[in-house]
């Protein structure tokens, strides 16, 4: 109603027509800039900080030794840890992520799949913080009892951890995939006597087939990235290579990855410059190209094209019907399990997280190692949301009228790319980033405004793609009209798009802020202490808060005292309870807005 109001003011007397909103150009242009000089400011980071020394590659690809006192830099441990994570999670994470999506799009009558979707969906907004303490407190000694291996630690705890993690970003990008194959090729193909199963392997599955690969690829590029949940349970040791025999073996010892080595002490101990610095430069280089390119080959139209068309193998009746059968139990079995993984941790949570049920635990500072409460968590962790909710929302808003409006469709799809690359760079490369450009090159030390802008540009992807989408959906007529209406495009803008767009916005920004909120690898270096930052900064430079991801990962790296895990469950509990207000709070907010755009 509001947007076509607006447009009806272009029929009044010129006199009464919307200024002519010069601003909305500037101000589009302006943000894109600045989201432009923060992908700037992360490739000089890594371009210069490899270049402060020199780096052996072959050295760094091929040996795994890894001394800084010996100058020795070889990253080979490093590499394995992290192919040999990220495999066992996309052994898990494929299979069932692709039957969960079959079964839910094509077994699931169509009133239970929302409630399934967002069951599983759920597991992408649970914090990498919480999965962490999850592994410390259950997967751990779970892996330990059952292989008789002291502690837990290892790559396999570490992989079986990631595969849930990635499971929800499969089951997602499948199901998106699934539900784009025309109704008319299931009915063509039940017309033709096939079964169910038959249905889907012959014809659902071979259209699809580019989708899915494409949501493994995203699985993966979300593996690869992963730095404080693994941090907790890989054991971090930079031990030799395995050699061919003990591959097996080495699963089962700690080890180590290419982000916990970035999200370790090492980079406070070595400095931004020399040998060291250029070393875990150049291994941020490795992992972001690698991730990169992952990202791009997902959004391919090649890897997305649809397959051949299958043959259904034909049988006996009465073999059909059984296999019929037992192919359709099987893949509902497996939408069970990410279900289950869901009510799993909720239950988790809300069992050993019961300090957050006392209001003193919410209103009382942290005392000493594991006492008290989490005031100051609560007002550092509202603190840096709130502020990078206000860059999100207006570079995010910018970025997306640059990519709907101000360009050329061609140059639109590679900023589109751009955008999906940005959200999917690894966020301890974010927080190295921030350390070098804000601790380090302007001398703010840790600073609460530093973490605030990382946070910000972990929420700005998840704006731009809300809003670019909502933009998709906008009827051709409506644009052409308020141009034919003589209306500038900055009036297009102000009295046609955003009005539009105002609900992704709102969505979009809550959505992003509760990724942000959990976030912990972007703060540590640059914005956040465990102890001794006061709850409100007086300023910016040297000013650090304490925040609820902080603060629990700090708890579960000392999670042997049973006070220190205690404090560490309940301080996740309020963490999930104020992300979920976040989630919660997105569906009445947009449905008032879309309401009033009717």
């Amino acid at each position: 109603m509001i947007g076509a109001t607006r447009v009806r003011t272009a029929l009044a007397p010129r006199s009464d027509r919307p200024h002519a909103s010069r601003w909305v150009t500037g101000a589009a242009g302006a943000g894109a800039a600045a989201v432009g000089a923060g992908a700037v400011v992360l490739g000089a980071f890594l371009v210069i900080g490899v270049t402060s020394g020199d780096v052996d590659w072959s050295r760094l690809l091929t040996s795994d030794d890894w001394s800084h006192q010996q100058g020795l830099f070889g990253a080979a441990t490093m590499l394995w840890g992290t192919a040999v994570v990220s495999v066992i999670a996309l052994l898990i994470a494929l299979p069932l992520g692709w039957s969960a999506a079959l079964a839910l799009n094509e077994l699931t009558p169509l009133r239970r799949r929302r409630f399934m979707r967002t069951a599983v969906e759920l597991l992408a907004a649970v914090p990498s913080i919480v999965y962490g303490l999850l592994g410390v407190a259950l997967l751990r000694p779970l892996v330990s009892g059952l292989f008789n291996v002291p502690g837990g630690d290892g790559l396999l705890t570490a992989g079986v951890l990631l595969g849930v993690m990635v499971l929800p970003t499969v089951v997602a990008v499948s199901v998106d995939a699934l539900a784009d194959v025309p109704g008319g090729v299931r009915e063509t193909a039940a017309a033709l006597g096939l079964s169910r199963s038959e249905v889907i392997v012959s014809a659902v599955l071979p259209l699809a087939r580019g989708g899915m690969l494409a949501g493994g690829v995203l699985g993966l590029a979300r593996a690869l990235g992963e730095t404080v949940a693994i941090f907790l349970v890989i054991g971090r040791a930079d031990g030799p290579l395995p050699g061919p025999g003990q591959m097996l073996d080495s699963l089962l010892r700690p080890g180590q990855t290419i982000t916990t080595k970035l999200g370790g002490p090492e980079p406070l101990l070595v400095g931004t410059g020399g040998a060291g610095w250029a070393a875990l430069c150049a291994l941020g280089i490795l992992l972001l190209g690698i991730v990169a390119a992952l990202t791009v080959l997902a959004q391919s139209r090649r890897l997305n094209r649809p397959g051949r068309v299958f043959r259904a193998r034909s049988g006996a009746p009465r073999h059909r019907a059984a296999r019929d059968r037992a192919v359709l139990v099987l893949l509902r079995g497996t939408l069970l399990l990410p279900v289950l993984f869901t009510v799993g941790i909720a239950i988790a949570v809300a069992s050993r997280g019961t300090r957050a049920l006392h209001p003193d635990f919410w209103l009382s500072p942290a005392v000493g190692a594991s006492a008290g409460g989490v005031r100051d968590q609560v007002v550092g962790t509202v603190l840096l949301v709130a502020a990078a909710g206000v860059i999100a929302a207006s570079l995010g808003l910018a970025l997306a009228l640059l990519i709907g409006e101000y360009t050329r469709p061609r140059s639109a799809r590679w900023l589109r790319t751009g955008v999906v690359m940005l959200g999917g760079i690894p966020t301890i490369l974010l927080g190295l980033a921030g350390y070098w450009f804000f601790g380090s090159t302007l001398g703010w030390g840790k600073s609460w405004l530093a973490g605030a802008v990382l946070l910000g540009l972990v929420a700005i992807p998840i704006v731009t793609l809300a809003i670019t989408a909502q933009m998709s959906t906008l009827p051709p007529e409506r644009l052409e009209t308020a141009r034919a209406l003589g209306l500038r495009r900055s009036q297009v803008v102000r009295s046609v798009l955003v009005p539009h767009v105002r609900p992704a916005l709102v969505t979009g920004l809550l959505l992003g802020l509760a990724r942000a909120a959990g976030e912990t690898a972007p703060l540590l270096f640059a914005a956040t202490v465990f102890a001794g930052a006061s709850a409100v900064p007086s300023g910016v430079v040297n000013e650090p808060v304490v925040s609820l991801p902080t603060h629990v990962f700090n708890l579960a790296q000392d999670a042997a005292d049973p006070a220190a895990l205690e404090a560490a469950w309940g301080s996740a509990a309020v963490l999930v309870i104020i992300i979920a207000l976040l989630l919660a709070s997105t569906i009445p907010i947009r449905r008032r807005l879309e309401r009033d755009r009717a």
